[in-house]
Parts: structure tokens; C-alpha cells; sequence
């Protein structure tokens, strides 16, 4: 793959090969991400486990949240409708959010709904599914608080979910985000995700590989030791 000038510049920044404790690896990120919008913080994590017989996944609250405003859509009725509003929910309803959706609508970032609702939001699998936007009860966007749910979307909670290859992919925030603001999430998304070891399905370390980039940027491997100690102070 041909890369460009600013690219290739941004890489002379990373050693080939070379690992990097977390504050080094922060700093080389900010400093790489040179492009004319605000890159967001990227990290990718590959497990020790089974893909074919473990999936982890489930909720991070960054505590500087994301950098991004959140467009949310919340299926319910009654008082929940109400409630979802007042958290901040963008677009509330029932059948009618279900037929724009079936229509070709997706100007939204998350869903979440009542269980009471699951029989329309069930109709959507096909077309949420594959865009990892069908609510779940294994990561709370199935929930009868969905006050509290939106709220949580709505300043920084991030949903995760290993692929078929293993790797955890999601965000941390942005690259005009302090370092230490950077740090702090990076620590509850690493945090969250070893919470969440199963108890069978692990071959070898856990965390097995922990790279980050900015959105234009290279990866940068975080260093094995550094992240091995961290989780072992979590578990």
C-alpha cells in the first residue's frame, strides 16, 4: 500500500519493531498526528483467546468521555419516553423510528431501548447487526433505566466486542486531548476489558498484543511488560 508524505513522516517517529511503555507511546501518538482534523485516539487489542469459542465484550465510561457528540435513538413508550428525552435521547419513538430505519435512515451513533420494546427492535437485526448497532442486555442498551443508559452514552460510555479474529478495536478519545486525559481512558478501556476474562476459552497472556494509532496515523505496540503488570493490578 502506497503511503502518503505526511504518513511516512509520522512513522519516522516509531522505531521498527519497538514496543513502548504507556506515557512514551501516548506522547509518539500525539506527535504523529498531524492531520488537518482532530484525529481520534484509536486502540486495538488482541486477546489470548479462542475466537471461535470466546467472544468478550461489554461497556467502558471513559472518564474524559470521547470527543464526540453521540447521536442517540431510544425505542420506548409510556413514561420512558419521556425519561429517554430527558436524558438527551435525539429521536424517541416505536414503529415509526423502526419503519425510517427499514427505509434507509442511520443518522445515528447508538440505539438503546426498554425491554418492552424488544419485539419491534427485534425486526432490525439485519440491518443494526452488521453495523454493531443492535442493543444488547450483555452491554446495557437493553435496560428499563434507559434514562441512566443515554446519559452514560451521551459522556463517554463505549461499547466493545472481540471479532472473529480475537481483536478488540475501539476508541479513546482525541488527539486534542491532554496526555493525561488520554492516559486515564486508555486505563479504563484496558481496565474494562480485562474485567471481563472469561474463566475458560484464555490460551497463554490474556492481553496478548496492545497497539494504538491515531486515526491517520501509524501503530505504536505497547510495551508486553508494561501491559502484562497493569492487568495484573486489575485482576
Amino acid at each position: 500500500m502506497k503511503r502518503s508524505r505526511r504518513y511516512a513522516g509520522a512513522a519516522t517517529l516509531i522505531e521498527p519493531e519497538a514496543t513502548y511503555a504507556f506515557d512514551e507511546a501516548l506522547a509518539k501518538m500525539k506527535s504523529g498526528a498531524t492531520a488537518s482534523f482532530d484525529e481520534t485516539a484509536e486502540i486495538a487489542v488482541r486477546l489470548g483467546i479462542k475466537p471461535s469459542q470466546v467472544v468478550v465484550r461489554g461497556t467502558c465510561n471513559l472518564p474524559h468521555g470521547t470527543g464526540k457528540t453521540v447521536r442517540i435513538i431510544a425505542f420506548a413508550k409510556g413514561a420512558n419516553v419521556a425519561e429517554a428525552e430527558e436524558a438527551g435521547a435525539d429521536f424517541v419513538g416505536g414503529d415509526d423510528l423502526a419503519k425510517k430505519i427499514q427505509d434507509g435512515w442511520f443518522e445515528f451513533d447508538k440505539v438503546v431501548a426498554t425491554p418492552d420494546m424488544m419485539s419491534v427492535v427485534g425486526k432490525l437485526g439485519k440491518l443494526l447487526g452488521p453495523r454493531g448497532l443492535m442493543p444488547s442486555p450483555k452491554t446495557g442498551t437493553v435496560t428499563k433505566d434507559i434514562g441512566q443508559v443515554i446519559g452514560e452514552l451521551k459522556s463517554g460510555m463505549i461499547e466493545f466486542r472481540s471479532d472473529r479474529f480475537g481483536v478488540i478495536h475501539t476508541v479513546f478519545g482525541k488527539m486534542s486531548f491532554e496526555p493525561q486525559m488520554l492516559k486515564d481512558n486508555l486505563e479504563a478501556v484496558l481496565r474494562s476489558i480485562v474485567e471481563r476474562r472469561p474463566e475458560d476459552g484464555v490460551k497463554g497472556r490474556f492481553l496478548h498484543k496492545v497497539s494504538l494509532s491515531s486515526t491517520m496515523g501509524p501503530g505504536i505496540t505497547l510495551n508486553s511488560t508494561a501491559v502484562n503488570e497493569f492487568a495484573e493490578s486489575v485482576s
